[in-house]
């Protein structure tokens, strides 16, 4: 019975909160995975241009390691959905979600980095060496930034947000019991139920 008392702000159940969730992030892996498509499609036609025979060992090198990280990626951003698929009516979903959401921010990881080498790669050939070697340095960068630091500093900004509102937020009074203030969705943990006597 606990799997249909409600949890959460949204007044939803622990089920119906993990099946929004693994919603939410198949709505993220459907983003992210036409981005991997598209550099894993434009990496393995490189292999069958004419000036592929003119690259060098370090270029080879960084191609293939690229295209690898591509590979890595699709999978890694596939694996929710064959996970799911595995589990499915097994009364997993919850569990599903949490390995699912780990599963796509590794992804997330490899994928900054085959960003990186494909950039550093094109670039090295068109430019250099060194406009390769900065180009891939500022995608990364970039990368980490806005998917690393952002995060971090809307979370942060955030927090300080609630903590201002929870000061300025006088107490609620319900008859019969102590004064009570809402505390914020991250932080929410159920109340003890009180048996009425």
């Amino acid at each position: 019975m606990a799997d249909h008392r409600p949890c959460t702000a949204r007044n939803e159940t622990p089920l119906e909160r993990a099946d929004r969730n693994f919603g939410e992030l198949l709505q993220e892996l459907r983003v992210t995975q036409t981005g991997v498509q598209i550099l894993f499609a434009f990496l393995l036609s490189l292999a069958f241009t004419q000036r592929f025979e003119d690259l060098d060992t370090v270029q080879r090198a960084t191609y293939v390691t690229t295209l690898l990280l591509a590979v890595l990626a699709a999978a890694l951003f596939t694996a929710p959905a064959a996970l799911h698929r595995s589990l499915f009516q097994k009364g997993a979903k919850p569990r599903i979600v949490q390995v699912s959401s780990r599963l796509a921010t590794i992804g997330m990881g490899v994928l900054v980095f085959a960003f990186t080498g494909s950039v550093m790669l094109v670039v090295d050939v068109t430019t250099g060496r060194a406009g390769g070697v900065a180009a891939g340095a500022a995608t990364l960068c970039v990368c980490l930034g806005l998917w690393g630091l952002l995060p971090r500093l809307v979370r942060r900004a955030g927090l300080a947000d609630e903590r201002d509102t929870a000061v300025r937020t006088p107490a609620v009074t319900i008859r019969g019991t102590e004064p009570h203030r809402e505390p914020s969705v991250r932080y929410r943990t159920p109340l003890p139920v009180r048996e009425r006597g």
